[in-house]
């Protein structure tokens, strides 16, 4: 048989119903299929449970039988093709008079008797357990990102995913739409958002509760670590864990652990370096150092810096019924199409212009409303003071300026400096562009703006410093 021609055939047949190409465990089943394998015997040599297996093999029979127009199953896939062969099958989407297709061997023994039509199985539901997960009214266009991951997740089988971007970027809501998108794959799907620092071990037994809600759970963290290891291994899990920036400690550094959580990082290191059949991802605006250093080693583990909205953001401004369209995407622009400043500031154009956006546009200044600031607060809060004053020397700056110049007009140990520097990267609080092989640092405008608004309390809290 050729399985290369039947792969391509399905392949084809499959896009020009649901426009999505096959993925790697896909196409496992279907020659898998094609030798005569049980889902059991194709889970066991591809290193995936039994369970997953059917779960996609059923997506891919259902996919098929739409495409076809009849039902295809696992059983009776081979009679099905026998006689697509057999009629000179042409696919009205997918070939014309299909001599390729006809030309193909697709089993050895044609005189087979075929296997009777069944009734396609039904796809078990995944167990999905979202906690406090916020509900989701309004998803803007971010399928570039989308199928960024679903490509990481599906078919490069990452095992860490950190999804990074400042605060009101859209982190939850990416990630909870990419359940909706890819939750078939799974059989359990989990979220948990650690805004009030839970510790380690008390994240670990909720997780090995969702599992085995009878089972007594271990106390030791080894044992626990050990337990949810296994399984990760028995099953495809999806597990997204919200807000892991709150595990982090305020007036350090970026990505210092509180004390009491140094353990987050052995678990998130042997996520990436055990073997095991899920995902786990991130969401923080402080990238963890664990994730630069994890990546350096393993090519298991990704980051999405998470950006503005473009176009999409659009959507944001109508559903406020703001006026001027022509204006609108100037307004996006001076907010960085975040979702969540961008809604902030549309309630204030509603309130003070009647939803005027060209009057609000000619302000002198930048208008930060007290919501959106309050947002910035959460962040800035957590910054040392080496960091503010880094902050506040590029508020002053009308341009890019270069570490030199830092240097310069700082008072601070040069070393100091740098750490600061480096800090505020991981926090995604500067901007940074290269020229001539050399970096330039700015902050963007809704930062600066910030900065100059609370220049006075940053200068109280600097002290003597």
């Amino acid at each position: 048989m050729d399985i290369a021609e039947v792969l391509q055939l399905a392949e084809a047949l499959v896009f020009a119903k649901t426009g999505k190409h096959l993925d790697h465990l896909q196409k496992t089943v279907l020659k898998g299929t094609i030798q005569g394998q049980t889902y059991s015997e194709i889970a066991q040599d591809n290193g995936f449970s039994e369970s997953h297996v059917k779960n996609v093999g059923h997506e891919l029979w259902n996919n098929l039988s739409q495409a076809l127009g009849e039902k295809v199953t696992k059983a009776n896939f081979r009679g099905i093709f026998i006689n697509l062969k057999n009629n000179n099958f042409i696919g009205s989407n997918v070939c014309q008079t299909n001599s390729t297709f006809n030309n193909i061997n697709i089993f050895a023994d044609e005189a087979r008797s075929q296997t009777p039509t069944q009734q396609p199985q039904q796809t078990p539901k995944p167990h999905i357990d979202l906690g406090d997960a916020p509900e989701i009214f309004s998803f803007f266009d971010r399928t570039t990102q989308l199928t960024t991951l679903e490509t990481w997740i599906l078919q490069q089988n990452t095992r860490l995913i950190a999804i990074l971007g400042i605060s009101g970027i859209g982190k939850t809501t990416l990630s909870l739409q990419l359940i909706e998108q890819i939750k078939h794959n799974f059989e359990y799907i989990i979220y948990r958002s650690l805004r009030f620092s839970p510790t380690i071990e008390t994240t670990l037994t909720n997780l090995l509760q969702i599992f085995a809600p009878k089972s007594e759970t271990p106390q030791n963290i080894e044992t626990q670590l050990s337990q949810l290891i296994n399984y990760l291994r028995q099953h495809r899990c999806l597990i997204i864990l919200d807000d892991i920036h709150t595990l982090f400690s305020s007036k350090q550094l970026a990505g210092q652990y509180q004390t009491g959580y140094e353990n987050y990082h052995l678990f998130f290191q042997l996520i990436t370096q055990v073997t095991h059949q899920s995902c786990l991802i991130v969401n923080s605006w402080e990238k963890p150092r664990e994730v630069t250093q994890l990546k350096k080693e393993n090519n298991a583990i990704h980051c999405l810096l998470l950006e503005g909205l473009g176009e999409a953001a659009k959507e944001i401004i109508r559903e406020q019924e703001l006026l001027d369209e022509d204006c609108w995407q100037s307004l996006i622009d001076r907010y960085q199409g975040n979702p969540l400043w961008l809604e902030f500031t549309a309630n204030l154009i509603k309130e003070l212009f009647a939803g005027k956006v060209s009057e609000f546009l000619q302000c002198d200044t930048l208008i930060l409303s007290e919501s959106l600031q309050a947002q910035l607060d959460q962040q800035f809060q957590r910054l040392t003071p080496q960091e503010i004053a880094v902050m506040i020397q590029l508020a002053k700056e009308n341009e890019p300026v270069c570490l030199a110049h830092l240097i310069k007009n700082l008072d601070l140990p040069t070393s100091e400096l740098l750490n600061a520097m480096q800090s505020l990267g991981m926090r995604l609080l500067l901007d940074v562009k290269e020229c001539d092989r050399t970096r330039f640092f700015s902050l963007n405008p809704v930062l600066k703006q910030y900065v100059k608004n609370r220049y006075s309390q940053f200068k109280i809290s600097l002290g003597t410093f």
